[in-house]
């Protein structure tokens, strides 16, 4: 199931920053830089209900405040850097086993399902991590460095396969990146944190 709605941030403030306004159209990918320590992650946890803070955010007509917590996550769905798994074999963190074509989308095959998480590497979770999430069928994404564990090959592999359910659910997605490269292929827009204060930058890098 798809999202037709925006996703909208009205002067959220957290930690440092503050006064934060931003818009993610459907099928949009907002990407969030700045440098380490600067409050990324922190915002987008505050997107996702994880962390008190100021302002509100709006999914269309729902306000984040009017929504009890476990409802907003399920459909606002955070997506950290390091995925979290708590059962011995990786096909139970799935609600619904996935599709064999998504698997092999991104590099696995149907066996995987069966491996035990202790053997997955730090690329793998975050790959399946991704995956597990996507399954989910959310109605936004956020993602904090999606492909900070994988190669350059991998990285666009997971990119494609991103942006491709990202277009057709119609997902609003903040995609917080550090590589330029990146930003200018997967971006609808991006905006760069400097000193608690939110920019929009430009896509196009000389």
């Amino acid at each position: 199931m798809g999202s037709t709605e925006p996703l909208r941030l009205a002067g959220v403030g957290i930690g440092a920053l503050s006064d934060i306004d931003l818009g993610i159209a459907p099928g949009e990918i907002g990407c969030i830089s700045g440098a380490s320590g600067s409050g990324k992650s922190r915002l987008l946890r505050a997107v996702a209900d994880l962390e008190p803070h100021a302002g509100e955010v709006w999914l269309g007509e729902q306000a984040q405040s009017q929504t009890p917590g476990h409802v907003w996550r399920r459909q606002v769905m955070l997506v950290p850097a390091e995925s979290h798994w708590w059962e011995e074999r990786v096909g139970e963190h799935f609600a619904k086993r996935p599709a064999e074509s998504e698997l092999q989308a991104l590099g696995f095959t149907p066996d995987t399902l069966e491996w035990q998480v202790s053997r997955l590497s730090t690329g793998e979770k975050q790959r399946l991590g991704l995956l597990r999430a996507v399954s989910l069928e959310p109605r936004v994404l956020l993602l904090d460095e999606p492909t900070a564990n994988l190669d350059d090959a991998t990285s666009e592999r997971v990119e494609a396969w991103l942006i491709a359910r990202i277009r057709s659910r119609g997902w609003p997605t903040l995609w917080v990146a550090h590589d330029r490269d990146q930003i200018a292929r997967v971006g609808s827009s991006h905006w760069r944190i400097e000193q608690g204060w939110l920019t929009q930058e430009s896509l196009a890098w000389m």
